[in-house]
């Protein structure tokens, strides 16, 4: 039987996690951090994370810095991440793919487009993991 893939929501909103745990359903276990200092912290202790849903403003530790940091320690190889926003401008979004963010989500969440992106951006780790694996 195959485990559930296991999701990072950091964000300072706790209505915004609920929400994303809602979309998102009981298929996947959920890890829930309120900023990017408490996000680094779960991670030093269970880098077994498959994916991290991540906002961009936060007190103590903000996205951009927490990718920076992901970026520092190679996490960023390990993890992949998508940033979560209501930012539109487009030197943000650019920001955020450019430190290694693999999707962005705008808020308000469409429930379609959270839950198919977070199963592409798995389908296509999970691929990945398989070639490196064969080689």
């Amino acid at each position: 039987m195959k485990t559930k893939a296991k999701i990072m929501i950091v964000d300072d909103a706790e209505m915004n996690r609920e929400i994303l745990m809602v979309i998102l359903g009981d298929e996947y276990e959920y890890v829930q951090a309120e900023n990017g200092r408490q996000a680094i912290h779960i991670l030093q202790q269970d880098m077994n994370i498959d994916l991290m849903l991540l906002d961009i403003n936060m007190p103590e530790m903000n996205g951009f810095q927490m990718l920076e940091r992901m970026n520092k320690f190679h996490w960023i190889d390990e993890i992949p991440v998508i940033m979560i926003s209501s930012e539109e401008k487009r030197d943000i979004i650019e920001r955020a793919y450019i430190l290694g963010a693999e999707d962005y989500i705008r808020r308000p969440f469409d429930a379609f487009i959270v839950r198919r992106r977070v199963q592409n951006i798995l389908n296509l780790c999970e691929s990945e993991k398989i070639k490196a694996d064969g080689l």
